[in-house]
């Protein structure tokens, strides 16, 4: 099981993090919601939780509830910049379908 981020990504947590002067790392999480089923949650973590899976890539830890694990195996964490939209994009191997919003997804 691994989650990895782009060297984007890993740029972006680290701008975040240091603006916010505190943070151990990024937690990512899913949950129901949206026309498809699940969403992506993308959250600075202030520190690690008990039941939380640990990964590190480029430096940065990634922290993920076991539940939400089953889901974002295998993803990749992206920050894109088109024209005047920027934002973290998840690129994850285990989508069947998402909505045309791209802000849910169903496995």
């Amino acid at each position: 099981m691994a989650i990895t981020l782009t060297e984007a990504a890993a740029d972006r947590v680290n701008k975040f993090l240091a603006n916010r002067g505190k943070g151990v790392g990024v937690r990512l999480a899913v949950r129901t919601s949206g026309c498809s089923g699940m969403a992506y949650i993308l959250e600075f973590a202030d520190e690690v939780e008990e039941e939380d899976v640990v990964f590190e890539d480029r430096g940065i830890k990634v922290l993920i509830d076991p539940k939400s694990l089953l889901y974002l195996d295998g993803t990749e964490l992206d920050f894109t910049k088109e024209g005047l939209s920027e934002g973290f994009k998840f690129n994850n191997p285990n989508v069947k379908d998402q909505c045309g919003c791209g802000e849910s997804f169903s496995i």
